[in-house]
């Protein structure tokens, strides 16, 4: 049920570039001076040098974590080749540019020693900045599963925006997007776990069916321990989900696709569906209640027999 990115960032950005305002020359004056010295190198291909000094971090970034270790590397590279792919900046007001993808790129040209770094320059809205940004780092997969979390929170509470919109602006599944949204229910010491890549997001969706937090976070710490594979803790939470219930009979956790998939049914064959089970295994009852219902659904079946 999943769907891949289907688009790039630059068919995001040629949407945007509809309604960008151009940016114009400046003039070279004392108060601009620092400004026109950074862009007075321009290729063809829209490409600009502009100097390091100007440029600013996105405070609202979503990828919070950098690997020292993995920068130096990529500060050694830039040293000999220098920057091969130009980072993407938003001019500001006061003739300075805030990064609105490759702050990787940028900090390891720091470390490098760098006067100048080559850059695309765009005028967007913060909106637009925030989902770029956001994009950037979903297709490159920099983010871990609870930067990712927290970014499309702050999206959807900042602009009203529903799972669907998300879905549609990053080009990912909603399914997916309500997944990763529900690790932010987590305990924050399985969050923290996921966060330092000691736990996969995978991990995560089978603790935040534990309601039992401390139970919840026990569990996450033998996943750790032991190095247990998804699946592994998949059983053991079953297991814990039993115990707890004290020999209740309990209806295992379905997905936000198998309510999907259960009330597209209800609607096509237009009567009572129930669905006993989860993803990987149980049951589907249709229920009828007249003669018509069942002739109705007897048709349906025919169609497609055909």
């Amino acid at each position: 049920m999943k769907r891949g990115l289907g688009r790039g960032l630059d068919a995001l950005f040629s949407i945007y570039d509809d309604n960008e305002t151009k940016i114009e020359a400046k003039s070279d004056s004392g108060q601009n001076k620092l400004l026109n010295e950074a862009k007075d190198i321009t290729n063809s291909n829209g490409v600009e040098e502009i100097d390091i000094r100007l440029v600013n971090p996105n405070k609202n970034q979503p990828r919070k974590r950098f690997d020292a270790e993995s920068l130096k590397e990529l500060a050694e590279s830039i040293k000999v080749h220098g920057v091969i792919q130009p980072i993407i900046v938003n001019e500001e007001q006061n003739n300075h540019f805030t990064i609105i993808a490759g702050e990787r790129r940028f900090r390891a040209s720091i470390i490098a020693g760098k006067q100048s770094i080559p850059a695309i320059i765009r005028r967007y809205t913060p909106k637009q900045i925030k989902e770029i940004s956001l994009i950037e780092n979903l297709q490159r997969e920099d983010l871990n599963p609870i930067e990712a979390a927290r970014a499309i929170k702050e999206l959807m509470d900042d602009y009203s925006l529903t799972q669907e919109d998300v879905s549609s602006r990053v080009c990912k599944s909603r399914s997916l997007v309500a997944n990763t949204l529900r690790l932010l229910s987590l305990m924050p010491q399985v969050i923290d776990m996921i966060e330092k890549n000691v736990l996969s997001a995978g991990h995560g969706k089978c603790l935040v069916a534990i309601e039992d937090k401390n139970k919840q976070v026990e569990l996450a710490k033998i996943a750790v321990e032991n190095k247990l594979t998804v699946r592994d803790l998949e059983r053991l939470s079953r297991g814990a989900q039993l115990q707890s219930t004290k020999g209740r009979t309990i209806q295992p956790k379905q997905s936000p696709e198998l309510k999907e998939l259960l009330h597209r049914m209800q609607k096509v064959l237009n009567t009572k569906v129930i669905i006993h089970g989860d993803d990987n295994k149980g049951k589907i009852l249709i229920n009828y209640f007249s003669r018509d219902d069942l002739d109705r659904i007897n048709d349906f079946i025919l169609r497609f027999e055909k």
